[in-house]
């Protein structure tokens, strides 16, 4: 079932009895379409999500470790200002729509009672999460703004006042109602049974209209049937879905009349979320946050591509300076046979077996400035040889470092893609976010990650060019064994031990590929070598050494999970 109006209710239960009457402690804004509240509760301290992300709109509370950015964005602080101390009083679901009202307590800078509201649309695309001051009734901030050209009659900016969604017309499940009898009665198909049913009632998901159009098909007693299936989300029974298909679902409570291959238990419906959306929303993070860093990457990667053709037919130009050089020797060797007002003269070329030579003469200089005439296109032409050749490896350079980053960050998690934000800065790529009176703090490199040969050895993997550098001349032991792929961008990869068997070394060469830009590639070389023979040359772009001496050998890359469990 989705994230529909009854899980919605089952949601409201459960965090109504872990968080009701907590302390919101701090507010968090880690990715753009998330923010998070630690609420202190039952002398707990609990985190409470809210996503309004449209492929993942939800609210839970969550274990999934999580990084925040650098500098604080303004809903940050915005939240922070009004909710931090405040007193979550009750979470209330509106009808059975999938809109929740979490109400909050507080007090203002002089120490008076203030009613705040905190509207959360779990609606696709048009999901929010809206603060508002309960007495004024006027929106103090949003996750997202919606302005009159979006929305004419339901702006969404802070000061605007605050307007619900449009009421569905359809009916609360949970009133007095004898609509679903007749509607069984017209309907002898389990199909059909379950459309009637979502066109009627608020909160019926595809799949759960199936489940709930079976169970009253099947029933001898509807009115027992149906109000069994409401209270099933007052205690509910979290269950992860997995059909034939091996497409999985989650359930708030457990399917009977829906063929299902295999269910899962667990202990919260939080729990259950957690596990099905890891992956999933790990990924549309970093999807998410690598948005901009990859626009401007690619931006930067397509103006080198251009410099370096421009640069390559500058070069191919300037293949012409011999041609200047030897007219201009053969005009100071033969400089008595040059007749002032000359416009040509045919001299013979001692380069080419004394074969006669073409040289054109400007009428209007004399014999010897025609001659320093040749020689100084010449010195021009070598002087851009040499420019233009180191413009293009500066220009090589810079592209081959901006073509690891996009690899960097096929292969990353949120948080590394963070730390690749903040490299960039640090660059000179993207512009630091300047907060008025604070002094920009340096960000220091994060921990590389860690996983485990099968024998158990300690391998480290540098997820950017900070990690890399940081495990490769901080982290490693001189004895070390490092490894990387060969020639294309990759992470740098450490075995924790200076004697690893061959074993071990296959293995992390696995995990070195795997990171890197052959990660659909197969049979990749990957180099390794003591960490002790790495250089790091002055000036270099961050995750840049050099070596030699290394031993190469193939492999097919392997993710860490599929060497040791443990690296789940």
């Amino acid at each position: 079932m989705a994230f529909d109006g009854f899980f919605t209710h089952a949601m409201v239960v459960e965090l109504n009895q872990l968080l009701a009457s907590g302390r919101v402690m701090r507010v968090n804004q880690p990715y753009p379409n998330e923010m998070i509240m630690v609420i202190r509760a039952h002398r707990k301290n609990q985190r409470l999500l809210i996503s309004v992300n449209p492929a993942y709109p939800r609210f839970q509370l969550t274990t999934i470790p999580y990084q925040n950015p650098a500098v604080p964005s303004n809903f940050t602080m915005t939240m922070r200002k009004y909710l931090e101390g405040a007193i979550l009083t009750k979470i209330e679901q509106i009808e059975n729509d999938r809109v929740v009202t979490f109400r909050f307590t507080t007090r203002d800078e002089l120490g008076d009672a203030k009613d705040l509201v905190l509207y959360v649309e779990i609606m696709a695309r048009h999901s929010n999460a809206t603060l508002v001051n309960q007495d004024t009734g006027k929106v103090i901030d949003a996750l997202k703004h919606v302005g009159s050209d979006q929305n004419r009659f339901r702006t969404i900016l802070p000061g605007s006042t605050w307007r619900m969604p449009p009421k569905q017309e359809r009916t609360n499940p949970y009133l007095p109602n004898s609509k679903y009898p007749a509607l069984v009665k017209a309907c002898s198909d389990s199909d059909d049974l379950a459309h009637q049913l979502q066109t009627n009632y608020q909160g019926l998901s595809t799949n759960l209209a199936k489940e709930m159009a079976s169970r009253l098909l099947t029933s001898d007693n509807l009115p027992q049937t149906y109000t069994e299936f409401l209270r099933a989300f007052e205690q509910p029974d979290p269950t992860l879905v997995e059909f034939v298909n091996g497409k999985q679902d989650f359930w708030a409570l457990t399917p009977q009349g829906t063929q299902v291959d295999k269910t899962t238990k667990f202990g919260t419906l939080s729990a259950l979320l957690d596990h099905f959306y890891a992956h999933k929303a790990e990924h549309d993070r970093t999807k998410e946050l690598a948005g901009q860093v990859l626009k401007i990457v690619n931006t930067e990667i397509k103006k080198d591509q251009r410099k370096i053709k421009k640069l390559q037919k500058e070069l191919a130009a300037a293949d012409q300076a011999d041609f200047y050089r030897i007219r201009g020797e053969i005009l100071t060797t033969y400089l008595g046979q040059v007749k002032a007002g000359a416009t040509k003269i045919t001299l013979p070329n001692f380069y080419d077996k004394n074969r006669p030579l073409d040289i054109e003469l400007s009428p209007e200089l004399s014999p010897s400035r025609n001659a320093q005439r040749y020689f100084t296109r010449y010195n021009k032409l070598k002087a851009s040889i040499e420019y233009d050749h180191e413009q293009l490896r500066l220009t090589q350079a810079e592209l081959d470092y901006l073509t690891g980053i996009v690899s960097q960050i096929a292969v990353a998690a949120p948080k590394d893609v963070q730390e690749i934000k903040v490299e960039l800065v640090e660059q000179g790529y993207i512009k630091p976010r300047h907060q008025k009176g604070k002094k920009q703090r340096k960000v220091p490199a994060a921990k590389p990650s860690e996983y485990y040969a099968s024998d158990g050895t300690l391998i480290m993997v540098g997820k950017n060019n900070r990690q890399n550098d940081r495990l490769s001349f901080k982290i490693a032991n001189k004895n070390d064994l490092w490894l990387h792929v060969k020639d294309i961008p990759g992470s740098h990869v450490v075995i924790r031990d200076a004697k690893p068997s061959k074993q071990t070394i296959t293995e992390a060469a696995q995990i070195a590929a795997y990171f890197s830009k052959g990660q659909n590639s197969t049979h990749v070389q990957v180099d390794y070598l003591p960490a002790k023979a790495l250089h790091k040359p002055s000036g270099a772009k961050p995750g840049f050494v050099t070596f030699r001496g290394q031993t190469t050998l193939t492999v097919d890359p392997v993710a860490p999970s599929s060497i040791n469990p443990k690296n789940q």
